[in-house]
């Protein structure tokens, strides 16, 4: 009996010496999820605990290798190969194993090559430690080429569609069928469309008349932005919205419309301003879905930048709300150009300011046709998505989510509908007033 005591005393004492640390390693993985983007793809790992990876490419094929140290392969950590989508621009396949006693290898199976970003970000929100890789393209399109382009192909889908049913109808009454102009061949379903030669000059004059409103869709990916009463998403809303206007927007000759971002994934704002100047955008629309602290706040709103103080409380608070979600999106800081940034900060100009109220309240003039309004005038706060210093800006906020009665609203298609209407149709009252000025475009 002595002896027995005597061991599990020397046991005890070894136990003790291993500490904390060697008795329960590793952390849990919370979560995992994969954002597809034609921009680009994100993966986040989320776990109880900071992770540590390293990274490395391989070809042959071409995959991406990340071995994440102090950690054990785990059901949670499984469920990232089914997390990938068939229509991923990036992502073949994922493959998990347990490469080392305390190393988890993650092999990354790649339809083209990438150029990966490896970054942490510390708890926030309702999440916690995140392991984040985001994949880019290691070519980014044009954008103000592409959207040209993308118009020629559906005003060419178009024109086949109208020669199609002319022949069949021609056809019928046994007529012969009149000579048309060439159309090139539509792309079957699935498949990429042709590639497009190099912008004739004609093509040029046309991006130069061509009318280019950025419309932005707030929040997207790990940023759900506000939830309501229900559930409802104000990121799913507000891309519906989106969605619908850019048609709206891209079915009236010589305007053209582009998405910050056209599906499920997360962009910086900083990031979303750059994307507007890329294209050189005549108007950015930044659309939003409110909350508050109570359910009975309702109306929408619409906001343009101030270079001053807010003015009022509740604009403040909401621009500080929304300026808030690069770091619930999860932004990486090592990318970030402090100096273009500050730039932004600084660059805001009267000029801009005047006419984002200008078009701003041909907006909110419109809203007011569809529901209640928050406010009966242009508001004004520094939200960071609206200090393009050259683009006029204004952030819409449509109803407030967190209203039962509102939330009802922005979920039916109806109303969505009519709210599109009054968006477009304020856009287009405020350049049929304020024509552009003609300036040279970059393509």
């Amino acid at each position: 009996m002595m002896r027995r005591r005597e061991a599990l005393t020397g046991l005890g004492t070894v136990v003790l010496t291993l500490g904390p640390a060697e008795l329960a390693w590793g952390a849990a993985i919370l979560a995992v999820r994969v954002w597809p983007a034609t921009e680009y793809t994100r993966v986040t790992i989320e776990s109880d605990q900071a992770l540590t990876a390293q990274h490395f490419l391989a070809d042959n094929p071409q995959r991406l290798v990340v071995d994440i140290d102090n950690l054990e392969l785990s059901p949670a950590l499984r469920e990232l190969v089914g997390k990938v989508r068939p229509d991923d621009p990036f992502i073949a396949g994922v493959r998990v194993g347990q490469n080392l006693p305390r190393v988890v290898r993650l092999v990354i199976d790649l339809k083209q090559a990438a150029k990966p970003q490896q970054f942490t970000l510390t708890p926030v929100a309702a999440y916690q430690h995140r392991l984040v890789f985001d994949l880019y393209p290691t070519e980014a399109a044009d954008p103000l080429l592409a959207l040209i382009r993308e118009k020629d192909v559906a005003e060419r889908d178009a024109a086949k569609s109208v020669q199609d049913a002319l022949g069949e109808f021609i056809g019928r009454v046994d007529k012969p069928l009149p000579a048309v102009p060439p159309v090139a061949a539509a792309s079957a379903p699935g498949q990429s469309p042709a590639p497009l030669p190099a912008p004739s000059r004609e093509l040029k004059d046309r991006i130069n008349r061509l009318i280019v409103i950025a419309i932005d869709p707030g929040h997207g990916g790990e940023d759900p932005g506000a939830i309501g009463p229900s559930g409802l998403r104000e990121k799913d809303v507000v891309l519906q919205v989106a969605l619908q206007l850019r048609e709206r927007l891209n079915a009236k000759p010589g305007m053209r419309a582009m998405l910050t971002r056209d599906a499920d994934y997360f962009v910086p704002l900083h990031e979303r301003v750059a994307k507007a100047r890329r294209v050189q955008a005549d108007l950015f629309v930044s659309i939003h879905a409110d909350a508050f602290f109570t359910p009975e706040a309702r109306g929408a709103s619409v906001f343009a930048l101030s270079q001053g103080g807010a003015s009022s409380t509740a604009a403040r608070w909401m621009a500080q709300k929304e300026n808030a979600a690069d770091v619930v999106g999860g932004v990486n800081a090592a990318v970030k150009d402090s100096q273009v940034l500050k730039a932004l900060l600084d660059m805001s100009t009267t000029a801009q300011i005047k006419d984002s109220l200008r078009v701003g309240h041909e907006v909110l003039s419109r809203i007011g046709h569809v529901g209640r309004l928050h406010k009966s005038r242009v508001e004004q706060a520094g939200f960071a998505v609206l200090k393009a210093p050259d683009i006029p800006s204004i952030l819409v906020e449509t109803a407030f989510i967190s209203n039962p009665d509102e939330e009802d609203k922005l979920r039916d298609p109806d109303y969505q509908r009519r709210l599109v209407e009054a968006l477009f149709s304020g856009i287009e009252r405020y350049f049929a007033k304020n024509p552009p000025l003609s300036r040279k475009r970059t393509s």
